[in-house]
Formats: structure tokens, sequence, C-alpha cells
């Protein structure tokens, strides 16, 4: 399942008219035609054309990964700057090809980044009488509103191309100050769906970014932080469902290799319970009776391991037979590749008996 925006679908709670572009349009224009409306909000817009709809390259981008630039670092003597991680791969500059005889750090750029990220969509300003606001000597106050859907949105676009480059770092940099965002939001607006849904994908991609970095005590925490805030969300929606059952096996594998059996097991089987769960309400969705066996096969190779071979079996053989009765249409090729290969891989299994 491709990676998805957790903010896709958000909208700021204290602006209706975002929903549609159509009434925010008319709205302003009334605005305007009357200026009766004087604290109503213009739309903050980045001067550099950094926003989170759009695939744009600024002043402050990589060139390697294309994310905004964490840990900056020069290439001496041609002084073009990308992020530490990125030009640490290359010998030669990837923008003019001289050698690099050696990295510096640019602490100085580095801040410029770090207070454009923090200031990103943050600023609301008032509009009101142009005549008025000339005869008032009165500093005009900045107010920064709430940002969980424009700068959440614009972080999870940069933490996105940081991972597809494999730049660990940055994501995990741009992922924190995301979750800080929606933690700020739940504390005035409470557990919502939307806000603990946003939240837990957050924790679940931090916990991917320190399991690749082989910090597997973090990613625990991460992954165990996102499922106690999916928790909290209705099951009626696949993609949480999905989201919450793959970070309870990843805890589950995560203990497996840490050699706790017992601790594995645990976790493959509330995934299988959010699966199980799944599929009773949406049986004809053939990804997640894939899903279902798959659960069943993790849970039934710790049995194994535990000794327990009789109940390992039972539950080879279950997914076995959900994976046999599955019907799979002709359009969806990758799907029925899919339960072929886990069908393959169980009866291996029952092979070993």
């Amino acid at each position: 399942m491709t990676s998805v925006c957790p903010f896709t679908k958000a909208s700021r709670p204290d602006d209706a008219s975002v929903k549609k572009p159509s009434e925010n349009q008319n709205k302003q224009q009334a605005v305007n035609d009357t200026k009766a409306q004087q604290d109503s909000a213009i739309s903050p817009k980045c001067p550099f054309g950094y926003d989170s709809q759009t695939f744009k390259l600024g002043p402050l981008s990589c060139m390697i990964c294309q994310a905004l630039l964490f840990e900056c670092s020069k290439c001496v003597p041609c002084s073009h700057i990308y992020c530490k991680a990125c030009i640490s791969r290359f010998k030669d500059c990837p923008l003019c090809g001289a050698d690099i005889e050696k990295i510096e750090d640019d602490p100085n750029l580095q801040s410029v980044v770090d207070r454009f990220i923090q200031g990103h969509a943050r600023i609301k300003r008032s509009q009101v009488d142009t005549e008025k606001e000339e005869k008032e000597s009165e500093k005009k106050t900045v107010i920064y509103e709430d940002v969980s859907l424009e700068r959440g949105a614009f972080l999870m676009q940069q933490a996105m191309r940081a991972l597809r480059a494999n730049n660990m770092e940055s994501a995990k940099s741009r992922l924190s100050v995301c979750a800080e965002d929606v933690k700020e939001q739940l504390e005035r607006m409470g557990n919502t769906p939307d806000l603990c849904s946003q939240l837990g994908a957050v924790l679940g991609m931090l916990g991917d970014c320190c399991r690749a970095t082989g910090d597997a005590s973090s990613a625990i925490s991460y992954f165990e932080e996102s499922v106690n805030f999916l928790m909290k969300v209705p099951k009626d929606d696949m993609e949480i469902t999905h989201t919450l059952s793959v970070s309870l096996n990843k805890i589950g594998d995560l203990k497996y290799y840490e050699g706790d059996l017992q601790a594995a097991r645990s976790y493959y089987f509330q995934a299988l319970d959010v699966r199980r769960s799944a599929i009773n309400h949406q049986s004809t969705v053939p990804s997640q009776v894939i899903d279902v066996a798959i659960s069943l096969a993790k849970v039934a190779d710790v049995d194994r391991n535990l000794g327990n071979e009789d109940t390992a079996v039972a539950g080879f053989q279950e997914a076995i037979k959900l994976l046999e009765s599955l019907t799979i249409s002709t359009e969806e090729a990758a799907l029925e590749q899919r339960r072929v290969s886990v069908l393959e891989f169980l009866n291996g299994q029952l092979a070993k008996k």
C-alpha cells in the first residue's frame, strides 16, 4: 500500500471556508466589497513558492533529495550546498562536477531554513480598513493560527521526499515538528478522529525512520505511541485499520528480532484481531483477507518457535483455507500475485512439519 499523506483529508476546524474553494472566493469577494469583516483571515502564501499541493523546488531545497536542506553542508571549492547525508555519498559535486576537496557545515544557512520552517504558513493577517490603519500609530499584532493542516501537509511532503532519498535524519526532523504541531492541536481540540489518525500516521513514519537507522528501542516507542492514538479512531476506515495493524506487526517484528517471542506473539495477535474485525465488516475486500492470512502466519510462526507445533499448524491451515477460498478479479493481477506468494509460503511452512 502506497504512503498517503495523513493530512490530505484534513480541514482546519476554525476555518470552514477551506472546505470549498468556491465558497472561500465568494466570502473573500464579499469582504472586499463591503469591508465589513475587519478580522477575516487572508490565506498566507509562501514568498518562495513552497506549498503542500505542488512539487516545488526553491532556494532552500537540496538538489539531491529535493527536500528542504537539513544539516546544510557546503562543497569546497565550488560552494554548492546540500544536506550533509546527501552530499556525503558523492566525491564530485552533482551540480557542477567539481572534485569535492572537503565538506564544510553552513550553520548560518541552516538557521535560515529552521526559521523558515518555524514560521511557514503560520501568519494570520487581519484585513482592516486601509485609511483607519494609516491613522493608527499602534503597531499591528501578528497572530499565529492553527497549522495542523497547512504546515502539517507541507512538512509531510518534505519528509516523504527525504524518505525516498534515504535521508532519514532529515525526515525525522520534519516529522518531529509535524507531530508537535498536531499534539498542540490535540491539547486544544481534544482527541478528535482526524487529529488522532494524523498523529498516528506521523508517529508510525517516525518509527520507520528509527527502524531504518537501527534504533529499535526508539522505533518501538514511536510505534506504540502510534497505536495508542490509532486505537482512538473508529475502525470503519480501511486505511486506518491497515495502518494500525501494520504498526502492531512492526512492534511484533522488532520484539521477535530481540528474541522476546511472547511479546512478539502478543502484538501479532493484536494485529490479527484488528484485521479479523475488519473483514467481519468488509469481508468482500480481498486485500484485507490476505492481511488476515499474513497475521495468522506470523502468529503461527511464533507458536512454532515456542514449541506449540499443533497450534502453529492449525494457524497455517486456517490461513491457507482463507486464501484458497478467495476470488480475485483478473483486473487485480498484483493482488493475485500477492495471494499466490503468501499461499506458497504457507504451504512451505506446513511442509516443514
